[in-house]
């Protein structure tokens, strides 16, 4: 990496979890310059907007979360210890966390109807969550640890929409209560396969 390319990537990730908390809306760049310790043209100097700045503050939580699940699951063996591995680091580390809860629930409910471009990364985000489900059920069924009939998306949008859910009630209430129950339910549910 340059010496332009480090700067680039610390400011992506200083300004990630400011970004997270406070929107991309209630972020001013004296929010970023404060994150970062660098000046106004510091940050300027390395992108052409703040949009830019949360755009790419977005990819780095996608990309860091997503490699986080990825390593929760690949220390266990079997798929059903692998869902209750995502349920549990969704409870543990994303619900509970100080770090602003979960990105996608932040960036795309501001987004929704404000900014197209982040909206679309966020929805191609949440199929990439679904995916990763979608493929953990399907490894179950192929090992024959899960029935074969069983609906793989439809379980893996039920799965996404329940934990997203909770977080949200989780983190409004500042209860983890909801999150626990419903991680309990899913559980239940995944130990029916």
């Amino acid at each position: 990496m340059t010496k332009s390319e480090r700067t680039r990537q610390f400011i992506i990730e200083r300004s990630a979890i400011v970004i997270n908390k406070k929107g991309v809306a209630g972020t001013s760049i004296t929010d970023l310059m404060e994150a970062t310790n660098l000046a106004k043209g510091g940050i300027y100097g390395n992108f052409e907007s703040k949009e830019e700045i949360c755009l790419e503050a977005f990819n780095y939580l996608s990309k860091a979360v997503g490699q986080a699940l990825d390593d929760v699951a690949a220390r266990k063996f079997t798929a059903k210890d692998k869902l209750f591995a995502l349920l549990d680091f969704y409870q543990h580390r994303v619900a509970a966390n100080e770090l602003g809860g979960c990105h996608l629930l932040n960036f795309g409910m501001e987004a929704d109807d404000t900014n197209q471009v982040i909206r679309q990364r966020v929805a191609k985000a949440v199929k990439v969550s679904q995916q990763r489900i979608i493929k953990l059920v399907e490894e179950g069924k192929s090992a024959g640890e899960f029935d074969p009939g069983l609906d793989s998306e439809v379980f893996a949008v039920k799965m996404f929409t329940m934990i997203e859910g909770a977080i949200f009630t989780a983190r409004v209430t500042n209860n983890q209560e909801t999150m626990k129950t419903i991680v309990d339910l899913l559980k239940k549910e995944i130990e029916t396969f």
